[in-house]
């Protein structure tokens, strides 16, 4: 920033007069500092603005940016040499940035994450619908924001998604969705079809696939084609799949699905293999956990179910 001569010069005055240490916050993050005959004590930072320390006679400018602090001008009184200026000011910017970023490592790492919900998402089809399941862990960063959180979000009466990614990314879109299919809904004036939705979330995540961070299984019964899955993946794909799992526990269960998954199951045997899908990520992915949420789909409606954390099915012997 700069500051009017005028304003400079009547700031200095007064400091010299006065023989005294004084501060002069400006407007901005910038910082106006006049060290009197004694040295200051070392620096310090705080959440709103940041002392500096310096030596007989200086006075300075900071301003910051970020994590980073510049150095704008200095200058002191007339008996200093320019070389000694700047050595007084080099020093005090050395004791600041030690002193800075000694404070701000002190700040855990959740506090600048994003919400994400980390997630382990499934959904399985069968013969008169599907079975989708999920965790129910949100964090920030390794920070557990939300250990009972619905990532099955309803779209219309028998279209469910899962989300998983940014939480904030997945609820918008889940939102624009289910407004857009609720009036192609009306104006049809009939139930809309799953694959309709599901080109409604690929041509959104495609649309904005640079700032967007969602994956989304789009899950549902209709009556042109029964039960279907399809997948939505980061960027903006659109694959159906007879299953698909997806979010950061998937990576440790597609073996265990290649193993167990097989054509024609029914319905309570695709329940106990997504619950036992989740379980197994959830005990092994540090970023899913607490209950399992599970929806079954079909002609006569949805039904829902949850399993806690002491009724998991067990894989392990610690």
């Amino acid at each position: 920033m700069r500051m009017d001569p005028p304003e400079g010069a009547r700031l200095r005055k007064k400091a010299k007069k006065n023989g005294q240490t004084s501060l002069f916050l400006m407007p901005t993050t910038s910082f106006f500092l006049h060290l009197g005959q004694k040295k200051m004590a070392p620096p310090q930072a705080s959440t709103h603005g940041v002392f500096a320390s310096g030596f007989h006679g200086l006075i300075a400018i900071l301003t910051t940016s970020g994590s980073h602090c510049f150095l704008v001008s200095c200058c002191g009184r007339k008996r200093q040499t320019s070389r000694s200026k700047m050595a007084a000011a080099s020093t005090a910017m050395r004791r600041f940035e030690q002193n800075f970023y000694s404070q701000t490592q002190q700040i855990p790492d959740w506090t600048d994450k994003e919400v994400s919900t980390g997630t382990t998402i499934m959904a399985v089809e069968y013969d008169g619908g599907v079975v989708i399941g999920a965790d129910s862990r949100t964090t920030t960063g390794a920070y557990i924001a939300n250990r009972v959180t619905d990532k099955l979000t309803p779209i219309h009466d028998r279209i469910f998604c899962c989300r998983s990614g940014s939480a904030a990314d997945t609820q918008a879109i889940a939102d624009v969705v289910t407004y857009q299919l609720g009036f192609h809904s009306i104006e049809l004036n009939e139930p809309p079809l799953v694959e309709t939705a599901a080109n409604l979330f690929r041509s959104s995540c495609y649309r904005y696939r640079e700032d967007l961070m969602a994956g989304i299984l789009v899950a549902g019964w209709d009556r042109r084609k029964g039960g279907q899955v399809y997948c939505v993946p980061i960027g903006g794909m659109l694959v159906r799949q007879p299953v698909s799992v997806g979010g950061s526990g998937s990576s440790y269960i597609y073996g265990f699905m290649d193993s167990n998954y097989k054509v024609g199951l029914n319905k309570e045997q695709c329940v106990e293999l997504t619950a036992a899908a989740l379980a197994l990520a959830m005990e092994r992915d540090g970023s899913s956990g607490g209950v399992i949420r599970m929806a079954t789909i079909s002609e006569e409606g949805v039904e829902r179910r949850v399993i806690l954390g002491n009724q998991l099915p067990k894989f392990s012997t610690h």
